[in-house]
């Protein structure tokens, strides 16, 4: 029990610290605004300035989310007046998610072209063992370059926040954001030469560790695979860096050129390694090595001409950014990535440890395909993180009906994206499994986890909107609740599934039920009062209560 409530409260701070300075805030300076109408400086009474202070102070206060940068787009008149923005319409929010998701879905594009790849080309018989040593691989440095996902976090929001203090003074402003993006270049490249020197020197016994003892014998193709991605870490997290840098300067097309860069070598390379040279996971290992670098190439010409300016060693002086304050974002936003990156690892390891070595082949079929619908919802969480905040700096009813509204009309929109998307996802493993391999006994195995597919891509849509929406109105100890909760069941039922040994399908029904859990917990937060109420509405329970007041009081 103490236990436990320890666990609440670290976790409780971790996530206020980190949604201080939100992920969000990544791409909350690409939202439209309106523009504002510039007044003449008046001077100003002690009376006055005091009131400013104070509307500024309980303006800060309430911002939600990702806010802390995103200057709103009511004008005062509005905000004295009580006016809520307008809403956003469709073409807002389109534009707005559209080049995030461009930028999002590269990653999963590429791990999905590698399984694919490996999978197509695979020697009869092979095709299992192959993507039985891929999935590990690609999981366990997936999640080695997620865990400095902090860099891109502290990068956008510093660099915001140099843009902000320095409104009007471009020269400046050059010189303040300049300062952010060496800092986080040359932590970039050290965390990433240092994670690289890991993966060289123990990336074999951590792999062993993972994968368990049921799953020795591809052991070695994942720690070959390992070994050829970590010549890329440095790279990558120098690409996080320029990219979020980019971003926060309001410049999206540079990075998605960089994208589409990464993708096409990265398709030539799988074609010409695995299926013209036959060399499997190693060439697919090549290949997105080859692509992440010419993706980092593609980036830093336009980011050193746009974010790099030079400045006298006095100028450097004054506004040097020290590595402690990127490094601070390390503590609260692991947080939230190894909890992400424990529940996918949980279900790798033991898909790992089920008999059969179809079992983890189709496992990782489907992870890819989950993977790689994710990103269509996680952007309509991040836009509520972004428009939701508006809303909420003015306490009051109507403000509070415009968020609500906006609030399901993302939510419907996360639905019918969902729906859309998981019958896609789940249509390749269940009729058209030959697309991503040719083994017959993979096919085979595959076919049964389209439904959880399905299922689990659905629930993600109401869990990642509602998630968006309760950040946006910062309910930090009811998500650090559910967190928890979460987090500690969802192992144990799987470590049951792993002694029983049963089929790989229960795994992603467990997920479905994870998913079920958090679904039910964050919309019933979001939207169960009201529920409620309609249903008491419905039924003439509210009248029959206000009837009885009105009789207590005139007796």
């Amino acid at each position: 029990m103490v236990y436990l409530r320890c666990s609440t409260v670290l976790t409780a701070l971790s996530l206020y610290f980190s949604l201080q300075l939100s992920p969000s805030a990544c791409f909350a300076l690409q939202v439209r605004r309106q523009p504002l109408v510039k007044q003449p400086r008046q001077t100003e009474t002690y009376s006055n300035k005091k009131a400013n202070v104070a509307t500024k102070q309980a303006s800060f206060d309430n911002l939600r989310g990702g806010a802390a940068i995103l200057k709103s787009s009511k004008s005062q008149n509005e905000i004295s007046n009580n006016v809520p923005p307008p809403q956003p319409s469709l073409t807002d929010l389109f534009n707005f998610a559209l080049p995030c998701l461009g930028l999002w879905i590269s990653g999963p594009l590429l791990s999905l072209v590698d399984t694919a790849s490996v999978g197509l080309t695979a020697k009869p018989g092979l095709g299992a063992f192959e993507l039985g040593a891929l999935g590990p691989a690609t999981t366990f440095i997936d999640g080695s370059t997620y865990l400095f996902a902090f860099l891109n976090v502290a990068t956008t929001n510093l660099y915001a926040s140099a843009l902000a203090k320095n409104v009007g003074n471009t020269e400046k402003a050059k010189q303040a954001t300049d300062a952010v993006v060496r800092t986080a270049a040359k932590i970039a490249l050290i965390c990433g030469f240092g994670i690289m020197a890991l993966l060289f020197l123990k990336g074999h016994f951590l792999l062993s560790l993972y994968v368990g003892d049921a799953s020795k014998h591809i052991l070695e193709p994942a720690t070959e695979y390992v070994h050829i991605r970590a010549l890329s870490m440095p790279t990558s997290l120098l690409a996080g860096v320029l990219q979020a840098s980019l971003l926060g300067a309001k410049d999206s097309v540079t990075p998605l050129v960089a994208v589409l860069a990464s993708t096409l070598v990265n398709v030539f390379g799988d074609g010409f390694l695995v299926v013209a040279l036959k060399w499997g996971t190693a060439g697919a290992a090549i290949a997105t090595t080859l692509a992440q670098w010419a993706g980092t190439v593609a980036l830093w010409g336009p980011a050193r001409n746009k974010l790099l300016t030079k400045s006298t060693p006095q100028q450097q002086a004054e506004n040097k950014v020290t590595s402690k304050v990127f490094l601070r974002f390390a503590a609260p936003v692991l947080t939230l990535i190894l909890g992400k990156i424990a529940a996918f690892g949980m279900m790798t390891h033991v898909a790992a440890a089920l008999p059969g070595e179809a079992a983890l082949a189709s496992h990782q079929i489907i992870l890819s395909l989950f993977f790689f619908l994710s990103p269509f919802l996680e952007v309509i969480s991040q836009t509520a993180q972004t428009f939701l905040p508006q809303y909420y700096v003015e306490s009051s009813e109507e403000f509070f009906k415009q968020a609500q509204k906006l609030a399901a009309r993302l939510l419907k929109l996360g639905v019918s994206v969902g729906g859309v998307i998981a019958l896609i996802a789940a249509s390749i493993p269940r009729f058209f499994p030959f697309i991503l391999t040719n083994d017959s006994l993979v096919q085979a195995s595959v076919k049964p986890l389209a439904l959880p597919l399905f299922l689990g891509g659905l629930l993600t849509a109401p869990v990642a909107v509602s998630e968006g929406v309760l950040l946006a109105r910062r309910e930090l100890k009811y998500l650090a609740g559910v967190y928890i909760i979460s987090t500690i069941a969802f192992p144990f039922g799987l470590f049951k599934l792993k002694y029983s040994g049963g089929p790989v399908s229960n795994v992603w029904f467990g997920f479905v039920f994870f998913q079920l859990f958090r679904a039910a917990c964050f919309t019933g937060k979001l939207w169960g009062r009201s529920l409620l109420q309609s249903i008491a509405t419905t039924l003439g329970l509210n009248q029959t209560n206000a009837i009885a007041k009105a009789n207590s009081k005139t007796v």
